[in-house]
């Protein structure tokens, strides 16, 4: 939220966002200070929530999701939400990539990466109004040589690893920044290790959450030997992740209840 300034005195019509908003002299940026942006984030999230289903007890994002990371912060704990939410039929995109449509919020960014990243892309946004969705052209599959990115870019669980679905959570998953050498990309990820296996591959995502390098389809699917890449060591996971932000705590078993298991089945 931005004010006026000693430039313009005349104050903002309306909240804009401050990075995007030419500085001048005198200008007063209020941020978490201000009840109205706090107000207008809360509703935000609330809008992005009403058709958003609660399958994060079964997502595979769920512990790296930035709409759960903004639930959690700006979320209400009910809906006044009374009208059904939206159902799409599911499809299939390719070997590589589920689609999960329900839970889509339609930010477009793996439309925006894929067209950057791959030629002849397939896949984008039909339909209008509610019953926009993000499909591909008369049911294509997702297979270009950077078309996994869309993985990492999506912020929700509606784009997942099909190579990666229901394997572990990912706070219980060990990540560690490795690289190899690649002819079709810079071949910098981080690994995911269960115990010793590789159990699934992304590219590298700085303090903002946004990927530095993108990764080919050859170092995300079809490396997951430990003798395939150099480990450099582990992953200093940003201030968001449930793994070092502790989101997540076991439960406090009461030692009156912490009997042994096996007096209790006799």
């Amino acid at each position: 939220m931005t004010q006026g300034s000693e430039a313009n005195p005349r104050p903002m019509p309306k909240l804009v966002a401050s990075c995007l908003t030419r500085a001048e002299h005198g200008m007063v940026v209020e941020n978490e200070s201000s009840q109205e942006v706090i107000d207008a984030r809360n509703g935000i999230v609330e809008f992005l929530l009403i058709n958003h289903p609660l399958d994060c007890p079964i997502c595979d994002q769920a512990g790296e999701c930035d709409l759960q990371n903004l639930s959690y912060d700006h979320g209400m704990e009910g809906t006044r939400y009374e009208e059904g939410r939206r159902v799409f039929d599911k499809i299939d995109i390719g070997p590589y990539v589920q689609l999960h449509m329900t839970r889509c919020i339609l930010c477009y960014r793996c439309v925006y990466a894929a067209e950057q990243l791959t030629n002849e892309r397939v896949h984008g946004v039909i339909n209008r109004g509610d019953v926009s969705e993000i499909s591909t052209y008369i049911q294509n599959a997702i297979d270009k040589d950077f078309s996994g990115n869309i993985i990492d870019v999506c912020p929700v669980g509606a784009l997942t690893d099909k190579t990666y679905r229901f394997k572990q959570r990912v706070w219980f998953s060990k990540p560690f920044d490795a690289h190899r050498n690649c002819t079709k990309c810079s071949g910098k990820t981080v690994i995911w290790k269960k115990g010793d296996d590789i159990i699934r591959i992304t590219a590298r995502k700085n303090e903002f959450g946004e990927v530095e390098d993108f990764i080919c389809n050859e170092c995300r699917f079809e490396h997951r030997d430990l003798n395939d890449w150099t480990i450099e060591g582990p992953r200093e996971m940003d201030k968001d992740s449930v793994i070092t932000a502790n989101k997540y705590e076991l439960p406090v078993v009461s030692p009156a209840v912490n009997v042994d298991a096996k007096f209790v089945s006799e």
